[in-house]
């Protein structure tokens, strides 16, 4: 048996965006490259994470793998099965679950949504009510199994949406940020059913939250504009930049980033705006002797006011800045 469930080989996508400029002047095409020679080999009953920020081809990626975006080069194989030649038996051995709640019909009820899909993947009458009775008690929402769905909340769509994906038992899940948007009660219920039920499943989870890839992830590829950057363990991606600091600042108005980028034994340095406030990020070789200058630094800057600071271990966002120069959450 081959003991890879998913493989890709030198994968590219490219679009081709266009843009009428005024209607009397032709129209503007623009290139864009969202996936560049993906390389991925994810065994059978691994969770793997891809990580990296909006825009990075994680979704695009997701809709290769789930038959509903021909690459512009490259291969992609599920179980052996190629995602062009050998659609319709991708599509059989495949569980798709996208953070988009309109993907389930509103005006049925969470069980009639899931029997009409249950009956799409050939399951009988019977056997689709049984599983979305069964998937729905999973979910914490046997009790709203008659509600419309446009009567429930975001989270208990998302649930739906998440149960549709299970409703043929596939050996391979696809999850595209299956957690956005969510609050934290919803977002950590689902987190818990990947990691206690679904540790016989393959499955490709996109993320830009660092916890939840560190939570759940066997390994993660990070991934920046269409490129993956670097692939490992959770442990091993930290330990890439285990010699080096990183050192956050809480503050009040905002920092001059070209004085502090100017500074010596600085790596990279990021600001995120927040509320008339910044959180600024530096990493460095030797962060408790920068953190030093930093601070006399921004204490000479008028406006600004450090409110705390600390350096910290490393964390999967630190890696990710050290090799794109940019933070997952920009």
């Amino acid at each position: 048996m081959h003991d890879m469930a998913i493989e890709i080989r030198n994968l590219s996508k490219r679009f081709i965006s266009t843009k009428r400029r005024a209607i009397v002047f032709p129209v503007e095409r623009k290139a864009v490259d969202a996936l560049r020679s993906v390389n991925l080999d994810i065994p059978r009953g691994r969770v793997y994470g891809l990580l990296g920020p909006n825009g990075a081809g994680k979704t695009t990626l997701i809709k290769i793998l789930a038959t509903l975006v021909i690459p512009t080069s490259g291969t992609a194989t599920i179980m052996g099965h190629d995602v062009l030649s050998d659609s319709s038996a991708v599509r059989a051995i495949i569980g798709v679950c996208q953070g988009n709640e309109r993907s389930i019909y509103w005006k049925l009820s969470a069980r009639e949504n899931l029997v009409f899909f249950g009956r799409l993947y050939r399951l009988t009458k019977t056997e689709a009510k049984e599983r979305a009775d069964e998937l729905l008690g999973q979910m914490g929402l046997l009790d709203k199994a008659d509600e419309k769905v446009e009567n429930l909340s975001h989270g208990m769509r998302m649930k739906i949406v998440f149960a549709r994906a299970l409703l043929h038992d596939p050996p391979v899940l696809l999850l595209d940020e299956p957690t956005q948007g969510l609050d934290p009660t919803f977002a950590t219920d689902l987190r818990r059913h990947v990691q206690k039920e679904l540790r016989d499943k393959t499955i490709l989870l996109t993320t830009h939250y660092m916890h939840e890839a560190d939570m759940l992830c066997d390994k993660i590829a990070l991934i920046n504009d269409g490129e993956i950057k670097s692939v490992g363990t959770p442990h091993e991606l930290k330990e890439e930049v285990r010699d080096y600091d990183s050192i956050h600042i809480i503050m009040r108005g905002v920092p001059d980033m070209t004085r502090i980028r100017a500074l010596e034994e600085v790596l990279s340095a990021s600001v995120t705006e927040q509320d008339g406030g910044a959180e600024l990020v530096v990493t460095a070789r030797n962060g408790y002797d920068l953190a030093r200058r930093v601070l006399n630094l921004l204490h000479d800057t008028p406006g600004v006011r450090v409110e705390r600071f600390e350096v910290k271990e490393p964390t999967l966002d630190d890696v990710f800045l050290k090799l794109t120069g940019r933070r997952i959450e920009d």
